[in-house]
């Protein structure tokens, strides 16, 4: 057994080996050599919470049936990065606004359908819902509903709950703060949650990117897909937004994060701005 210091259980080799090659070939999580460290730290807290004393006895329940039912999310919760903000990447709102939803309203009633695929914490979702009721105030006439999906079961409970700290929210606009937040009373530090009229919206799934197809709706106006595919291996990316592809509509719009690129790739879709994309009609 490898030495123990100050309480952290170290990884073995053969270890590592076996849970980064699951975790990439299920999940599409690149776990290098270089992410070892950072593989033994996120563990930690689930050996412990298992009793457990090596890697080698997490292994094991992770590839029991006991683990294919519950162990395998929780460590894919600890594991998955999850990193967003509020209007990030501001141009893809900015697009929204001035091109997407003029058009949807000029068509008369109807529902704009938009998925999150990789929604985090919710804050995507919960900008999109901003945005698109921003501009229903000024021209009514349509509806909308979102679809916000994670491969992490924790980071959909947050979005769900949709309880932010003041920090996170301090770069909104006041009138979106008065208009689509409530302020919990607390003497310090106090959170804020979105209005019940923004999360009854909202309705969130686990899904997970590699599986062969997706369980969600076919008929998407939009669907967001940022800073997820920068994980996954080229080929990967390929297949994925392949499979995104027939849950959007012919004339709706893909946006990818501004650090993922499909360049060389055989897509039916038409670049209109840096990684806005629109489906090509059948």
């Amino acid at each position: 057994m490898i030495p123990q210091k100050s309480g952290v259980i170290k990884i073995g080799d053969r270890e590592f080996s076996k849970l980064s090659s699951f975790i990439n070939t299920n999940y599409g999580i690149k776990l290098p050599d270089v992410k070892r460290t950072m593989l033994q730290a996120r563990l930690q807290k689930r050996l412990k919470e298992n009793n457990l004393s090596s890697f080698k006895d997490y292994c094991d329940l992770v590839f029991s049936d006991k683990g294919e039912q519950t162990e395998i999310v929780h460590m894919i919760d600890m594991v998955s990065t999850n990193k967003t903000d509020f209007f990030r990447e501001s141009s893809h709102f900015d697009f929204m606004k001035s091109t997407i939803l003029p058009a949807f309203s000029q068509k008369g009633k109807g529902i704009l359908k938009v998925w999150s695929a990789a929604c985090s914490s919710g804050e995507e979702v919960y900008t999109i819902g901003m945005v698109i009721s921003e501009f229903i105030r000024s021209k009514p006439g349509f509806d909308y509903a979102t679809l916000g999906s994670d491969i992490s079961q924790q980071m959909l409970q947050r979005s769900s709950t949709a309880v932010y700290s003041m920090k996170s929210v301090e770069m909104l606009p006041m009138e979106l703060k008065k208009r689509y937040l409530l302020k919990k009373k607390a003497a310090v530090d106090p959170d804020v949650r979105i209005v019940p009229e923004l999360r009854s919206k909202v309705q969130f799934q686990r899904v997970n990117l590699m599986s062969e197809s997706y369980q969600v709706p076919a008929d998407f106006d939009i669907i967001f897909c940022r800073n997820v595919l920068i994980y996954f291996e080229r080929e990967v990316q390929e297949l994925v937004i392949w499979k995104l592809l027939k849950h959007l509509k012919p004339g709706g719009y893909l946006f990818l994060g501004h650090s993922e690129s499909i360049m060389g790739m055989n897509l039916p879709i038409n670049q209109i701005k840096p990684t806005i994309y629109q489906k090509r009609s059948l």
